[in-house]
């Protein structure tokens, strides 16, 4: 008995299980940097020609002016369709996308939104993610897609009428590239919402364990 415990104590303590390996974290927060300013450009750019009866407060948006936001757009835009690029690359490569993302039931997404309103969804184990999670993660994932296809669609409507002809039109185009930025946006303001609720998830993205 006294052999076991004197074992016990001169263990050597076990690593932190990593849960978000350097890769994953690099993508993600280059990933967060250009998307905030491929917003807020976007912002400025969208004010020069409204879709709707309102714009965005200048104190918003990033550029000053049309042609201003217009560079920075560009520049996000390449650096996000790299990064992107990567990160679809290495996810399918590795099969992490397949581990992490799948699969997603509406009995799970249902079970584990029910289970979120209410208090009562586990965070225990970072490493796997709920049904929600997974939809939302999935949705992001194709909202990015369609964004950056939206996107390239409006910057060359002649050499690439092909794509501007797939969303409908120019004038189409516009509505898809306006309403996908809203859906990444409102999926940001739910990934920070939880990620201050949760402090030991962003912990992990941040660190990796």
């Amino acid at each position: 008995m006294s052999a076991l415990s004197a074992t016990d104590e001169h263990a050597t303590p076990t690593r932190a299980k990593a849960i978000q390996p350097a890769w994953v974290r690099a993508v993600h927060w280059t990933n967060a940097v250009a998307m905030v300013v491929m917003i807020m450009s976007g912002w400025q750019i969208y004010n020069a020609s409204p879709l709707f009866g309102f714009t965005f407060s200048r104190s918003i948006t990033l550029g000053g002016w049309l042609g201003g936001a217009l560079l920075w757009h560009f520049a996000a835009m390449w650096l996000l369709m790299v990064n992107g690029l990567i990160y679809l690359t290495v996810g399918l490569a590795t099969g992490r996308f397949r581990r992490k993302l799948l699969p997603i039931t509406p009995e799970g997404v249902i079970s584990d939104a029910r289970a979120a309103l209410t208090g009562k969804l586990s965070h225990d184990d970072l490493t796997r993610y709920n049904h929600v999670q997974k939809l939302l993660y999935a949705g992001v994932i194709v909202i990015g897609i369609l964004v950056v296809l939206s996107g390239l669609a409006l910057w060359k409507p002649v050499q690439l009428q092909w794509l501007t002809a797939l969303f409908g039109g120019y004038e189409a185009a516009r509505y898809v590239h306006f309403f996908c930025m809203a859906g990444i946006v409102a999926f940001m303001v739910v990934h920070v919402a939880l990620a201050l609720l949760v402090p030991k998830s962003l912990r992990a993205m941040i660190i990796g364990r």
